[in-house]
């Protein structure tokens, strides 16, 4: 994608989060924080992890499948974890 001249990266956002049955510490920790806060109402919390990722001039199903080969080897444990990519 070039504009005036100038080639612009691609942006994507992969959303990185414990599968579902998967004991959540983390969340659990920050569920009870929030209560101690006096956050009522607070019925689970998940955490997660985000990936802002810039990518060079490319095409969007070729940036999907880089993407995917990123959270399979690297950005997600696929064992655990559920990984969600969103071209910006």
């Amino acid at each position: 994608m070039a504009i005036n001249g100038k080639t612009r990266a691609m942006k994507a956002r992969v959303t990185v989060t414990l599968k579902n049955g998967v004991l959540d510490p983390q969340g659990k920790a920050i569920e009870g924080a929030l209560g101690a806060l006096g956050f009522d109402g607070i019925n689970g919390v998940r955490q997660g992890k985000v990936f802002d990722v810039e990518l060079s001039d490319r095409d969007a199903v070729k940036a999907r499948e880089d993407l995917t080969a990123m959270c399979e080897k690297l950005l997600a444990n696929t064992v655990i974890e559920n990984y969600a990519i969103e071209i910006l």
